[in-house]
């Protein structure tokens, strides 16, 4: 049985990062310059036939959004290349009234991640600062409070522990660091009491520091086993826990990762340059090794589910190609892969990995954007 679960080809240009709504019911994605906004059936409910509607399009940006999040409350964040953020209030009628960030940076926007509680959320950039952001009901705006030292690069990827208060950053200097985004008056000390990660949390301390060497490209919380993975441009997933134990396994085929996803407390996914998901297990006495791949040749994947106004006959040539030289080739001739030579769903390298269905602790299908404008959806 295929893998695939079905195909989204949405748009003509690369998508950087999605997200989903709580329930599952609407899919945000960023394009260009602007965030689009789909409806879903539920998705207990999604066939390989199922087509997207879209049903908003938040443009108030003027350069490339580099990513978008939605909060439990349903209140969409996007993030850009244009040093701003803009919080987007879903209103009864199905549009969004968008509220400007100050987020007091002067470099791109490079990332952003919602706290598991929805009231606040945390911005990384090319600055070398997080910006925590959260909303002041005396202005009627959404303010920020900056993490600096001992920042050295570009913020390339946040992850909040499920406490709402440790904050996990990569970056290009090749380091993982934990920071406390306390914001007093907003989070309850008693939410780190009993924490493993430190005794004392004020705003911006430096909770724990690993240094890795290659750039660092995502990073995510398994915060019910105290256990934080991420993975680097050197193509290697890397699992430390509260105690500093620092396992790293690399890719069966070298290529860099770009996004994980927990799958369970020993499952791992992850996605990059070589355009299908792999997934990563650990064993009896937790050590961690590839266990196989998600999508590769062998079967067809399903016939990609366009937009009307989408010409199939065009697609997104951004981006670094595939693995293989064959597929390099194709590339480089025809700007995509001949569907005869494409052995997975996605034709270029993936951006971004979600959890899209869990059931029992364990997370049953993920979804994956990419270069080739697709978001796909996978079945594990």
């Amino acid at each position: 049985m295929s893998s695939v679960l079905s195909i989204f080809k949405l748009v003509k240009a690369p998508v950087y990062s999605h997200c989903f709504s709580q329930d599952k019911s609407l899919l945000a994605i960023t394009c260009e310059n602007t965030c689009l906004v789909y409806r879903l059936p539920p998705a207990n409910s999604v066939t390989s036939s199922t087509t997207p509607q879209l049903v908003a399009t938040l443009a108030n940006h003027d350069k490339t959004v580099t990513a978008v999040d939605i909060s439990v409350h349903g209140r969409i964040v996007t993030c850009s290349q244009d040093r701003n953020a803009y919080v987007w209030e879903p209103l009864s009628d199905g549009s969004y009234k968008p509220t400007l960030v100050l987020l007091r940076i002067n470099r791109a926007a490079t990332c952003v991640s919602w706290a598991p509680s929805g009231y606040k959320f945390a911005v990384g950039s090319s600055a070398r600062i997080i910006a925590v952001c959260y909303y002041e009901q005396e202005n009627n705006w959404w303010v920020s409070k900056h993490i600096k030292k001992p920042i050295k690069s570009t913020v390339q990827c946040l992850a909040w522990h499920s406490n709402g208060v440790v904050l996990a950053s990569g970056g290009t200097d090749g380091y993982l660091r934990l920071f406390s985004g306390f914001i007093k008056g907003l989070d309850s000390k008693e939410a780190v009491a009993n924490s493993p990660w430190g005794a004392k949390f004020p705003f911006g301390a430096l909770v724990r520091e690993y240094y890795h060497g290659a750039y660092i490209e995502d990073v995510q919380w398994r915060s019910a086993i105290e256990k934080v993975a991420f993975v680097s441009h050197e193509g290697s997933l890397n699992v430390v826990d509260s105690q500093d134990q620092l396992q790293s396994v690399n890719a069966p085929d070298g290529l860099p990762f770009n996004s994980l996803c927990w799958v369970s407390d020993a499952e791992i996914l992850c996605a990059g340059f070589s355009c299908h998901p792999v997934l990563f297990a650990a064993d009896a006495t937790g050590a961690w090794a590839f266990a196989r791949d998600l999508d590769k040749a062998g079967g067809a994947a399903p016939a990609p589910v366009a937009n009307e106004d989408l010409d199939e006959s065009e697609d997104a040539n951004s981006g670094f190609g595939i693995s293989a030289l064959r597929k390099f080739k194709q590339l480089d001739l025809k700007g995509k892969v001949s569907t005869d030579a494409q052995e997975s769903a996605h034709e270029n390298t993936i951006t971004q990995l979600k959890p899209y269905v869990e059931e029992q602790g364990r997370v049953t299908a993920v979804s994956a954007s990419g270069l080739d404008g697709k978001v796909v959806l996978y079945r594990l």
